[in-house]
């Protein structure tokens, strides 16, 4: 088994899901692959589950949890973290299907935090500019607007705090109780990057070039942007409330 894990939750993901997970075991580094699939019912939990046979090796190893329905990325996520911690894992990846993150760039974040010290590792689009490619223009002005919004009212020091594409120490997961993660969609990516900054960790941002998927059908909606504008100001109201007690 190798200490690295790369989480991929899926939902209708036929068209990306073979192609991603060689090119992640095509890398120079080892990593092991977890796809969480919610009952897709293009069938891409069942070509995951005939590929563990075919692509399972000494060099890498696909794993697959089946849900019974669309439960959210969020619950997804702790589903893997549950399973990586469980299995001893070390570095524990968040990483999507549909190819807008590239695997090449695990590598980058793999090395922030096995190398350079960090905790956490954010692939980010934002860091230094907008490097997002294929985006309509207002789908860029609203993540962007989305994620200094986040940024002012939390005083995280993240340029982009809903960034999907994460590497994880597992002495950050182990800190937290994954069962009290309240938020399913953007608002699951603020949740654990504000929790693991408010604890301590050192939290680095990597710049990436975010490019938008080709195939395949997004998964954005406007409840899912609605949840990270709501679920941050709860995070600071939470805050708030805590400094009052103190």
């Amino acid at each position: 088994m190798n200490n690295c894990l790369v989480i991929i939750p899926t939902y209708n993901e036929k068209e990306n899901i073979e192609d991603i997970i060689r090119a992640v075991f095509d890398l120079s580094q080892f990593f092991d692959v977890l796809v969480v699939d919610d009952n897709s019912p293009d069938g891409t939990g069942v070509i995951v589950n005939k590929l563990t046979e075919r692509l399972n090796n000494e060099r890498n190893s696909l794993h697959l949890i089946s849900r019974d329905k669309k439960a959210g990325l969020g619950t997804a996520y702790i589903a893997g973290f549950k399973f990586a911690l469980d299995q001893g894992y070390q570095f524990i990846f968040e990483m999507d299907a549909d190819f807008s993150h590239n695997p090449e760039d695990l590598l980058k974040l793999l090395s922030a935090c096995k190398d350079d010290g960090n905790d956490v590792a954010v692939g980010s689009r934002y860091i230094t500019g907008v490097n997002v490619v294929n985006w309509p223009l207002n789908r860029v002005l609203l993540s962007l607007s989305a994620s200094k919004y986040v940024k002012i009212v939390t005083g995280m020091p993240i340029d982009d705090p809903t960034a999907g594409f994460v590497c994880y120490k597992r002495e950050v997961l182990e800190k937290f109780n994954l069962e009290l993660i309240k938020f399913v969609g953007y608002a699951f990516q603020i949740e654990m990057k504000h929790l693991a900054w408010k604890a301590g960790f050192k939290i680095v941002e990597i710049p990436i070039i975010f490019t938008d998927r080709v195939k395949g059908k997004s998964k954005m909606s406007t409840s899912i942007f609605r949840e990270a504008v709501v679920g941050v100001i709860g995070m600071k109201f939470s805050d708030f409330h805590k400094k009052l007690n103190e």
